[in-house]
């Protein structure tokens, strides 16, 4: 192999190139798609199995993805390499599951040795290929065309176009089937528990407030002086002002406090009512975390009250308890 000089010029006319090729091998491929795609989506949702994905080579690497993809969005699936299958792996599969096999030629050997076993297990097969007569095409059930006319590698040979045009079918099966099963953020959030998704959709107010003898509150007729003592006590920077029903009526902050000492007030004469801040932002407990980290943000604060469907006080949190879960 002959290294050549770096051609600048010619790398962006190649880059464009492959960029054109690709795009004409995805608008084939949606071309080709018919009643065979919707028989396709058909089945896996009928499937009291896992759909098993299947491929060699890179058509193997687009599997795994295709199969990660499939299980994230509510289709239970995995991966089970053929060439491991033929030695022991195809315990893996069970009468009741779904194989969608991929194969740009529809002959690889590792495939085609494994496929009588599969139709003796009586297990559906549905295959993602550029050969629809292949041995692949002819033992599977369902055919998914994916014919590209050409790969974008200039010497039309390394899987280019084609491994693009089975990723995208393999998207196109799941968009197809987490629609189908009326799949929403909050299903794909529970597949995601470490993401910023699943934070933001599993994580409640609940989860992160401070509860109980930890939230800093003081009755309406309480001194300036004891209103300090639970704010300085609970280390919040604020306490709520609460009435005889347990409702939280103002709050009273670090800010309030340098505003009263600005303005030369009398400390000692004043309650917790005359000193507060009235009408404090208030969340529900039930609510989500990220609707807290709204309601912040929109009125520039850094703490909210929580309170219960009665309106009653059951919590405090602030900015850092969301910064510590990763909320914001």
């Amino acid at each position: 192999m002959t290294r050549l000089p770096f051609d600048a010029a010619r790398a962006l006319r190649l880059a464009a190139r492959t960029f054109e090729i690709e795009a004409r091998g995805l608008q084939a491929v949606a071309a080709a798609q018919g009643a065979a795609f919707a028989q396709a989506v058909q089945a896996i949702l009928q499937c009291g199995g896992r759909v098993v994905v299947m491929g060699m080579g890179k058509s193997g690497h687009v599997g795994r993805k295709v199969a990660a993809t499939l299980a994230s969005t509510g289709t239970p699936a995995l991966f089970v390499h053929p060439a491991e299958a033929s030695h022991g792996d195809l315990g893996m599969v069970v009468a009741g599951d779904l194989v969608l096999a991929i194969s740009n030629s529809g002959e690889s050997d590792e495939l085609a040795a494994i496929l009588p076993a599969l139709r003796r297990l009586g297990v559906r097969l549905i295959a993602i290929t550029g050969g629809a007569d292949s041995t692949l095409g002819r033992h599977a059930d369902t055919v998914l065309p994916c014919a590209v006319p050409e790969e974008a590698c200039p010497l039309n040979l390394a899987p280019t176009a084609s491994t693009t045009a089975q990723m995208a079918l393999g998207d196109a099966l799941a968009v197809a089937l987490l629609d189908a099963r009326g799949f929403k953020p909050e299903d794909f959030a529970r597949s995601h528990p470490g993401g910023s998704l699943g934070r933001k959709l599993l994580i409640h107010v609940r989860d992160l407030m401070r509860s109980g003898e930890a939230v800093p509150r003081v009755a309406p007729t309480a001194s300036v002086h004891a209103l300090l003592r639970e704010m300085t006590g609970k280390g919040l920077g604020f306490t709520a002002v609460e009435d005889a029903a347990g409702r939280p009526i103002g709050i009273f902050t670090d800010g309030d406090l340098r505003r009263l000492i600005e303005r030369d007030a009398d400390l000692r004469a004043l309650t917790a009512e005359q000193a507060m801040h009235r009408g404090p932002r208030l969340v529900r407990a039930d609510a989500l975390a990220v609707d807290a980290a709204d309601l912040m943000e929109e009125h520039r604060i850094t703490s909210v009250l929580v309170v219960d469907d009665a309106g009653r006080l059951v919590g405090a949190l602030n900015s850092n308890d969301l910064m510590r879960a990763k909320v914001i």
